[in-house]
């Protein structure tokens, strides 16, 4: 891992930045363009004029342009390979919880612990503080939180017009095991799988109630209510096995589509799914989206932890001319309702319209299904839709207070001491994933493999590693 910082340092210098001594933040009056990487379904058709929009107000304020560069989902990592390997120019990168810490430790982003009490003061203040432990890499920031459902709490979502159709009780199916006859009928009846997955959309939700320790290593994990805190190999746990299962069944009864291990983008619509979110995002984001009514119904408790506050960051890159311009910017998106608006809904009077009250009236649905608006800032700056009756964002509030910590919230394991045993292990798994979440092969054979494989690898190093930490860190 010290010769890859090594070698993007050396890239990144070629490329004219320093990673050491950042350039300044232009002249006083200078107008600086910041360019934002975020994944998407691909850039928006009137993005132009939105972009000449939202800077004309940006440079206003802060003297900003933004550059978005929205990465379609299935090109999504291809690109990031290229960006963080190549050291290609950014500004600020969205990341999650998959790469986030393989980055910090790689030399990608810079540390901003106190740049961002400095120059998003208002920011800091506004995001809870534990969410700032949660991202936290050997005591240093690197990334601001998406202070939005940054607790996790699971859905079954439905096609309400074929649940109907089929009298489907879903209030009343809240296991896996409870869904299987409904599912059967519905794929009888419309002679097609009802649970579309995709190879990097599987069922990843099983593993949700483990804390992987910040290693990006799902295999690996402490389950997030245990208070014994006890390493383990999550593949192996009895209650991930069973749910396995029944995903091979549904694989084998063409409940779940036959390319799911290799369809690098799922269809917008989908009869059934799961999915994170909170109970009127069935109204105002999956229905939309899918283009019918929908209904979700709880599927799991909310929790919190580092890998759930990190399901949506932004870093600024190590080598960026403008770090502290990116944080005013960040601060504006996350603060200030107009831009917080613009980018979440997108061009005024082209894709929306703000009522008499303040509210948002929707033109269409061209913006939202091109931009993730999860991935830029917080939900609760965000104006609530015209005809709502109740505002989700409150909802969406109430499930993170509601949300039981992990039992690790705030620890990340030092992997100094694994290295190579840990990037062995994370190709092990990531060759194995799509194929174990989708349900494709018998759950039993595979998990024997990926154990067998990830042995080999030095998981049981790794495994000794991270409860020695845990034991020293809790057990003072």
């Amino acid at each position: 891992m010290k010769n890859k910082a090594l070698i993007f340092l050396i890239v990144v210098m070629v490329a004219g930045f320093s990673v050491v001594s950042l350039a300044g933040d232009g002249a006083k009056g200078e107008v600086v363009t910041l360019k934002w990487i975020m994944v998407g379904g691909g850039m928006p058709d009137n993005y132009s004029d939105w972009q000449k929009n939202i800077n004309t107000y940006l440079e206003k304020k802060i003297g900003v342009n933004i550059d978005l560069e929205i990465v379609s989902w299935g090109d999504w990592e291809n690109r990031r390979n290229i960006i963080v390997n190549s050291g290609e120019y950014f500004d600020i990168l969205f990341t999650d919880a998959n790469r986030y810490t393989s980055e910090v430790k790689l030399g990608v982003f810079q540390e901003i612990t106190d740049l961002v009490k400095e120059n998003a003061s208002d920011l800091y203040k506004y995001i809870p503080a534990n969410y700032w432990d949660a991202v936290k890499v050997n005591g240093g920031i690197y990334s601001i939180p998406t202070y939005k459902d940054s607790s996790m709490t699971n859905y079954l979502v439905w096609d309400k017009v074929i649940a109907d159709k089929y009298n489907i009780d879903y209030n009343k199916l809240t296991t896996l095991d409870s869904l299987t006859s409904s599912l059967k009928k519905i794929k009888e009846g419309e002679n097609t799988a009802p649970f579309v997955l995709g190879k990097k959309e599987g069922f990843d939700f099983v593993l949700s109630q483990y804390d992987n320790l910040g290693v990006g290593l799902k295999s690996l994990g402490v389950r997030v209510d245990d208070k014994s805190r006890t390493v383990v190999n999550v593949l192996k746990e009895e209650e991930v096995l069973h749910q396995l299962e029944i995903f091979h069944q549904w694989y084998k009864d063409g409940i779940i589509n036959a390319d799911a291990p290799i369809l690098t983008q799922i269809p917008d619509y989908r009869i059934v799914q799961i999915a994170q979110g909170w109970p009127s995002a069935a109204k105002t984001s999956w229905g939309p989206k899918m283009g019918t009514e929908a209904v979700a119904v709880q599927y799991t408790e909310p929790i919190v932890s580092n890998r759930t506050v990190r399901g949506s960051l932004n870093a600024i890159y190590s080598g960026s001319r403008y770090p502290e311009k990116a944080l005013e910017f960040l601060q504006l998106v996350n603060l200030d309702p107009y831009v917080r608006d613009s980018f979440y809904y997108g061009l005024e009077g082209d894709n929306f319209v703000y009522t008499d009250d303040r509210k948002i009236k929707k033109l269409n649905h061209d913006w939202n299904k091109k931009v993730a608006g999860y991935t830029q800032g917080t939900f609760f700056t965000v104006s609530q839709e015209a005809g709502q009756k109740i505002n989700q964002w409150d909802e969406v509030k109430q499930l993170n207070a509601e949300a039981e910590g992990s039992v690790l919230l705030g620890f990340d394991m030092d992997t100094s001491n694994v290295e190579n045993e840990l990037a062995n292990c994370l190709a092990v798994y990531n060759k194995y994933e799509s194929i174990l979440l989708t349900g494709a092969q018998d759950p039993h054979q595979l998990v024997d493999t990926i154990t067998k494989e990830l042995k080999i690898a030095g998981f049981e190093k790794i495994m000794e590693e991270a409860q020695k930490q845990i034991d020293e860190a809790y057990n003072q």
